[in-house]
Order: C-alpha cells, then structure tokens, then sequence
C-alpha cells in the first residue's frame, strides 16, 4: 500500500511578526519585574505584539505570501488552505477563509482552521500530509498565526510576560522525485490535563433561563504543572520520534523546537546530546508566539542562514490541550 502513496514536499517557508517591540524593561511599567528576572527564567528578553487594528489575519496573509514567493507559486495555484491559532480573532470567518480572500483566490478552494494552541503546525503538516499522500490535494497552504497579546491579562504578570505575536506559513506540494520531505510525523493529546492551560469564550445563557458564572478572561496557564508535565514528556518523546525513525539523533542535523521556554528546549537539547549549534532558539526575541512559533523559528533560521539547507530537521512541540507532536523533516535547497 505504501508504494501507492504520494510524497510530500516542502515547497516554502515564509514568516511575519508586528513592528511593535516590548521589552522585559517596558514591562516594569506595568508590574514590578525586571529584565533579569524574566531573562533567567524564560530566555525571553523581548517580544513582538500587534497594535491598533492588526491582528493574526494580517499577521498570517503576510507570511502565506512569502511563503508563495519562496515556492514560486501564484495564490491560484494552491488548491486547499488550512490555518492553525490558539486563539483566531474570528471564530467565523476562519482564519483561512479570510487569507484565501485576501490572497484573492477566485476559485472556490476549501478553506479551514484547526486548533490544536503551540502544537498547530505540526497538527495541520500531519493533515497536508494524508491529503497530499491520497492524492486528493496536490498544493497545500499552512499558516500558523496567533496575536495572544490580546488575550493575556496584562496585570498577570506570570502568563503575559511569556506570550509575543507572530505567524509562519509553510507551502507543501506533491513530490515530483518521489522523496518525501515529512520522513516521521507524529501528533498526541491528554485532554485529562486540558486544565494546565485555559482560554475560555464566554457568551450569556438565554435570558429566560438560569444564568452561570462566567469563567476568568484572559489565557490562565498553571505553568508549574506544564512545565513538569512537558519536561518529563518532551526530551523522550522526541528521542524516540527520532529511534522510531529508523535513525539516530547524530542523522538530524538541526532541532526546530516549540519557543515556550528556554528550559525546556535545554532539556531536549542535552537529552539528544546536540551542541548550541544544532538548535534553533529565537525566544529571547520573539517570545512564545504559540502556533506560530515553530515555523517562525524554521523560516527565519533558514533565511538568516544559521540553518543550512539541503539538511534534515527535527520541529517539535506542545501546547494547550495538552497536545504535543512532532515531524522529521528535510529541508531542500530553495524553500527560502
């Protein structure tokens, strides 16, 4: 059966982030912190955030549009788009029917999000993945774009010093020299421990009925227990994405972590026994910027050149849910 399969290709990577820059300094306008203080413990020294009316829509239409450029592809080319948030600003339109329109895609292609929070990317690639093997799509569109600075609680200092702005795309194709480019993928969920991080939508029961209490705004993150949920998870998880494989962790040349916490991807990196070099980091810039974290960090390490090309990768995350996944990826030359 396997042979009938098609392979998949990465095509392009592209990524986008707000002008607006917040440093940990800016924050001590809000709640007394300081630089240092969030520095050692999160790795994050900075963060980009939307402002006035942009938001993750726009965030996401620019980095669908350079990742079309990097594929060489025209919007019309693409025959299905799929967005991932943890949080879109719409919950209708989707994300993706709002980047369809503003691509100006006439043909009537389908369009639609998944919500799986930081796991996003890795959620949807796994979907392109079956639609592309089948032969049922043949371009595929992924765009992972979140603008959490809206839904933080600004006066919570432990959760809204964690969370910046931003949004990767990545442009997948049917593989033309029969190497597939996803060489492992693999996604997982606990919903027992859903609690660990929360944003809840509240509307109003009808007024003829008994009213509930609504729910605290804003996300709510019990980053304790998250923090020992992902460290005992992750770095094993990982190991064995990379042994079930068929591979070694010295066959990966670079390791494309979830940016949530500078921790955590220490922890991944000494059980994999990888030099600084072999894994990618921009938290201390970005923040965590949840869907959108693991491309970001993918397209902007290719096109600054500390991730060389013609290589293979290992992208990894967890987010809300819980969710957690992960891809083993090659990365060809021309996809930035």
């Amino acid at each position: 059966m396997g042979n009938n399969l098609i392979p998949l290709r990465i095509a392009g990577v592209g990524y986008s982030v707000p002008d607006a820059v917040i440093t940990n300094d800016d924050l001590t306008k809000l709640y007394d912190t300081s630089d240092e203080w969030i520095y050692t413990r999160t790795g994050i020294k900075e963060r980009r955030v939307v402002s006035g009316e942009e938001n993750a829509v726009d965030l996401g239409f620019v980095a669908a549009k350079n990742a079309l450029e990097k594929a060489k592809m025209l919007p019309e080319d693409i025959d299905l788009i799929i967005a991932a948030s943890s949080a879109p600003p719409d919950l209708y339109p989707a994300i993706a029917c709002h980047i369809q329109a503003r691509l100006g895609i006439s043909t009537q292609v389908p369009a639609f999000d998944i919500t799986a929070a930081c796991t996003g990317l890795i959620y949807a690639l796994s979907i392109a993945k079956a639609y592309i093997a089948s032969g049922m799509y043949k371009n595929i569109l992924l765009v992972a774009t979140d603008n959490n600075s809206r839904l933080v609680n600004w006066e919570d200092r432990s959760t809204s010093i964690l969370f910046g702005d931003g949004a990767g795309a990545m442009v997948v194709t049917a593989s033309e020299d029969g190497v597939d480019d996803v060489i492992a993928i693999d996604i997982k969920s606990d919903g027992s421990i859903g609690d660990l991080i929360e944003l809840s939508f509240d509307g109003k029961n009808c007024p003829l009925v008994e009213q509930y209490e609504p729910k605290p705004q804003g996300i709510r993150m019990n980053g304790k227990g998250v923090y020992a949920f992902v460290a005992k998870i992750l770095p094993h998880y990982v190991e064995n994405l990379i042994t079930n494989a068929g591979m070694k962790a010295e066959d990966i040349d670079y390791l494309i972590p979830h940016q949530a916490n500078i921790r955590i991807i220490q922890a991944v990196q000494e059980r994999l026994g990888y030099s600084d070099d072999k894994v990618v980091t921009n938290i201390k810039y970005y923040g965590n910027t949840s869907a959108a974290s693991i491309p970001l960090a993918l397209a902007e390490s290719v096109e600054k050149g500390n991730v060389k090309l013609g290589t293979t990768a290992v992208l990894c995350g967890f987010g809300a849910g819980m969710t957690w996944g992960g891809a083993i990826v090659r990365l060809r030359e021309g996809i930035c």
